[in-house]
């Protein structure tokens, strides 16, 4: 496989990750200085406020860091942000914090571009602790950033090796070097009555937060998310085991991979911060069993309006796209940008997504708010473009009177806001700036690199579970793709309101495997046709009954 590891001992603890594996955190910028805060509220007995913006990784560092300071003995006010409050740590938030007596708060997941909010929480005698991974706007201002401190990779002081990080797991490290601090303090046990927490019941948290956000699920984000998908599948947190049970993965003991979480855990946490309040998401996490299954189902509901509204913006999006085809020749250019006039916020990076599947291009769409003409706008990309820097070159090439007045993210995801009278130059700025960034990337190709051909009998169960092994998978280690040639089909079914493709296939050798294609369902495939296929092997589990099965990525009748 292809994977970069060629040393033995590396290929054992790609395998086998271990959180002795870890890092120390001793080069991240800021660490120490917010460790030392931090024990000091715990000890002096003040309220601390905890903020998380209202993504899974916001939602998940807010629930982490709650869940730990409770532990240890802290009192905690906790929040999530609303989306239509606007990204971010705002004023508005620091003032809450303030009505509730916290000289204390920490930040997850923003809050490195949030400086008038800062300083307004320091006006109001109010403490700041920034812990997040999205860049630093300019490294000569760091000096005169008014957090009390920011743990943040991206600051250009910080040397700790990897910068991958998303904020959930930078929060796990906070967490960890705190109850470090308070052992040393002497502040569990010996007649004290407090319990030293056991910081890895934190790791489903961490494993949710890491594989929602898309950042490479290499080096220390391969460790936490590896142990917290562990954690995940034991169900010991109740707001977790409810989620897995509303969403049909009710067998204990069924594995829950980096798949899972993406595509049923992940949505259904999103859905409420993007509909409006992230708050109920938060509520999940923090869930006891005799709340957790109401809580659960909460989310349920949200996530199914959130497919509705989303369905209906894609077919709106993909309208106006076919008409500025037809007039550019068919050619959609280096990249995607488009708005519509009532676009819901919460939906547009999802449908961004969507756009990047379908046209292999980076995908910038806005939602302008028909009242105010405010644009706000979610980016993705195939990977061929760093979004921050796109927006970065956009923001700088935009003409006299129009302005992108806001931006931020990293390379996978951004976020912004653009007037609508300013859109049109907006978009201009990003095809060009897009363009120039993807000079050299080579081609954009829908496919990747196929890592091995196997003959259909080879795929059994066995070859699938070895092959897990090498996850969990997600950016920058994408699960095995393989091929197998001139199969046979012997039945085929549409499902999931026949989006999804279903079929049994037959070898020569006469070995029967089933296959799923998620989103493939206007394939046209009949019974007795021949196939070439690019698969990922899995194990389907149903009524305790495992099965090898394949995974279509694609395929072609031959």
């Amino acid at each position: 496989m292809g994977r970069g590891v060629t040393d033995p001992s590396a290929a054992q603890s790609f395998i086998d990750p271990r959180l002795a594996a870890l890092r120390a955190p001793a080069g991240l910028a800021g660490m120490q200085r917010a460790v030392e805060r931090i024990a000091d509220a715990v000890v002096r007995g003040e309220r601390i406020g905890v903020f998380g913006d209202y993504d899974v990784d916001g939602v998940t560092t807010a629930a982490l860091l709650t869940s730990f300071l409770r532990e240890v003995g802290a009192t905690v006010e906790c929040a999530v942000a609303r989306r239509d409050a606007g990204y971010g740590f705002t004023p508005a938030a620091a003032a809450d914090f303030a009505k509730r007596a916290c000289p204390l708060v920490i930040t997850g997941d923003c809050g490195t571009s949030d400086l008038d909010a800062i300083l307004a929480g320091a006006a109001l005698g109010m403490e700041v602790i920034v812990v997040d991974h999205h860049t630093v706007p300019s490294a000569d201002k760091l000096g005169a950033h008014p957090a009390y401190a920011l743990v943040n990779p991206f600051r250009a002081d910080s040397t700790f090796p990897f910068r991958g990080m998303a904020s959930v797991g930078l929060a796990f490290y906070v967490a960890a070097t705190v109850r470090t601090e308070l052992r040393d303090r002497g502040w569990f046990g010996q007649g004290s009555g407090r319990r030293e927490p056991d910081v890895r019941d934190l790791l489903d948290l961490v494993a949710l937060g890491t594989i929602a956000d898309l950042v490479p699920l290499t080096s220390e984000n391969r460790i936490l998310t590896s142990l917290g998908l562990r954690r995940i599948e034991s169900r010991a947190r109740p707001g977790i085991a409810a989620m897995l049970s509303a969403c049909g993965v009710t067998e204990r003991g069924t594995p829950v991979d980096a798949h899972t979480v993406a595509w049923k855990l992940a949505p259904r946490l999103n859905a409420p911060g993007r509909l409006g309040a992230a708050e109920p998401s938060l509520s999940l996490l923090l869930a006891d069993e005799s709340t957790a299954t109401e809580r659960a189902q909460v989310l349920e509901a949200a996530n199914t309006e959130r497919r509705q509204i989303q369905q209906r913006v894609v077919d709106e999006a993909l309208e106006s796209i076919a008409a500025k085809l037809e007039a550019a020749g068919g050619d959609p250019g280096p990249a995607i940008v488009i708005s519509g006039e009532g676009w819901p916020t919460g939906i547009v990076g999802l449908v961004a997504s969507k756009l990047v599947d379908l046209y292999q291009r980076p995908a910038f769409v806005v939602g302008i708010d028909p009242a105010t003409g405010l644009g706000r706008g979610s980016a993705r990309t195939p990977g061929t473009v760093n979004l921050y820097d796109a927006l970065h070159l956009a923001a700088k090439a935009m003409p006299a009177g129009t302005s992108l007045d806001r931006f931020g993210g990293h390379a996978a995801a951004a976020g912004f806001t653009v007037q609508r009278e300013s859109f049109e130059a907006l978009s201009e700025a990003l095809g060009a700036a897009c363009g120039k960034l993807a000079a050299g990337s080579g081609p954009v190709v829908s496919g990747r690199e196929v890592d091995a051909e196997v003959r259909l009998a080879e795929v059994d169960e066995r070859l699938a579970t070895e092959l897990a092994g090498l996850g969990p998978f997600g950016q920058h280690n994408p699960a095995p793709l393989l091929v197998t040639r001139n199969s046979r089909v012997t039945a085929v079914r549409r499902v999931g309101n026949d989006k999804h493709l279903k079929l049994t296939l037959e070898d020569s050798s006469s070995a029967i495997r089933s296959a799923i294609g998620f989103n493939l369902g206007d394939r046209q495939v009949e019974v007795g046709a021949h196939l070439d296929l690019a698969f990922v092997p899995t194990v389907s589990t149903y009524q305790g009954r495992s099965n090898a099965e394949l995974r279509l990525e694609d395929l072609a009748i031959v």
